[in-house]
């Protein structure tokens, strides 16, 4: 069939000048800056290793596409944008993303990438949920004296028949409940879960590993549990009272604390009412519910505004002062809530539509893996920068989606980038600076 060059007049000019379109535009991308997520995979070689721990059930004489590809592929293909697997058949033709992958054909196609994700077992969870452990410690260069491991439950919303969904009473919806786990803006754990559950449930056996990876790794590192009050579980404690790890954990109101602590919650309202203005007072009691083996200390936040009183509790075993416990360590933990948005907004970590359980078990890993590389960037890359705390959105948004033209040759592949792409200098500091990591 003869390739027809034509013209098409779609649009009025302007000024005695005509507008016209064409489609011989060649090799033009949108993602001009997907190497950085090349550069950002090569330096922490995720990409291999992780590719290592998946099951190849192929015969290796008829495979077209090695796992290792196909993981790059769909890793890439979610810091780009790209959530579901119908995208992949457009995507898989776009040479900055073959460019990224280390290919010159075709990409797999989404049917291929659905075989793919079916591969999924136990074992191949187990060991990529292992992998970012290791991953987060390959990050410190010295060994450091504290690690806080912030524990958090989150709803997954699921609107078919996917195996594992039920109905979770407080979000009033099918989902399931994934647990997460940060280090800082490191991720440790993502583990999905069904819903008609406790919210601490394998909170404890995750943390047993995780104190036991970390101190093979660091022995004299100090470890501390945090979390809100659906961690607050008297076994967790002990445990951690047993084995020297620091807790500071959220506990949920009940009549007995406010009748222990009524005294600051009355002086904080008098002190309201006198000045007219929000008030909050610090103090701690000694607590001990009935399922407990002992006592332990309770920080009690008196709040009152003109609104009413607003108390909240945490026990913790940390020394120090009630209001430096709470305002500085116990409320740092809602930074945790905003990598967990990165996660569910930006790298579509909540974009559980297989049928099959683990399948959406490996679909969430594969989200951690995008954040791990998208982390990298702005660690590495971005430091002292004006993304240096952006989020993965507005890092794909800035970075990473740039205009380019791609020219391949034999022994030269050419990425053409906008002339008026307005982060040049920005650009050009971060790939030096996760060039010199």
């Amino acid at each position: 069939m003869t390739n027809c060059t034509y013209q098409l007049e779609l649009f009025q000019g302007y000024k005695q000048r005509k507008i016209e379109v064409n489609f011989e535009g060649g090799n033009v991308t949108s993602y001009g800056g997907v190497l950085f997520l090349r550069q950002a995979d090569r330096i922490l070689n995720v990409s291999p290793r992780a590719a290592e721990m998946i099951q190849d059930p192929r015969r290796k004489a008829s495979c077209v596409h090695e796992i290792r590809d196909m993981l790059k592929q769909r890793v890439y293909g979610l810091c780009l944008g790209y959530e579901d697997l119908n995208d992949h058949d457009d995507v898989r033709r776009d040479a900055a993303i073959q460019t990224a992958v280390e290919t010159d054909r075709d990409l797999a196609s989404s049917p291929t990438l659905c075989r793919f994700e079916s591969w999924a077992d136990r074992q191949s969870a187990f060991r990529l949920n292992a992998f970012l452990v290791e991953m987060f410690i390959e990050s410190h260069k010295y060994p450091p004296e504290e690690i806080i491991l912030d524990f958090d439950a989150t709803d997954d919303p699921v609107h078919g028949n996917q195996e594992g969904r039920e109905f979770h009473g407080y979000y009033d919806r099918y989902c399931f409940l994934p647990l997460y786990v940060f280090s800082g803006h490191h991720l440790l754990c993502a583990m999905l879960r069904k819903s008609r559950i406790d919210a601490s449930k394998h909170a404890w056996a995750v943390l047993k590993l995780l104190v036991t990876r970390l101190r093979q790794a660091w022995p004299d590192v100090q470890i501390i549990f945090r979390g809100d009050s659906g961690f607050c579980r008297h076994r967790m404690m002990d445990w951690c009272d047993r084995h020297g790890v620091g807790y500071i954990i959220g506990i949920a109101r009940n009549k007995r604390l406010e009748a222990i602590s009524s005294r600051i919650m009355r002086k904080a309202a008098k002190l309201q009412k006198k000045t007219g203005g929000k008030v909050k007072l610090y103090t701690e009691i000694w607590y001990g519910a009935k399922t407990w083996k002992r006592k332990r200390q309770v920080i009690v936040k008196a709040e009152h505004t003109d609104k009413g009183r607003n108390n909240r509790y945490v026990v913790t075993n940390l020394p120090g002062e009630p209001r430096q416990l709470y305002e500085e360590m116990y409320c740092a933990r809602g930074d945790m809530k905003n990598r967990i948005k990165e996660k569910q907004l930006d790298l579509f970590a909540d974009r559980t539509s297989c049928h099959k359980w683990w399948s959406n078990k490996f679909r969430l890993l594969l989200s951690s893996l995008a954040y791990v590389l998208m982390e990298a960037i702005r660690r590495l890359g971005l430091y002292g920068t004006e993304l240096g705390n952006a989020q993965c959105g507005t890092i794909r948004l800035k970075l990473l989606k740039i205009g380019a033209i791609i020219t391949r040759k034999t022994h030269r592949i050419r990425f053409l980038l906008s002339s008026h792409y307005p982060w040049k200098e920005l650009f050009i500091q971060a790939a030096v600076q996760l060039n010199s990591s």
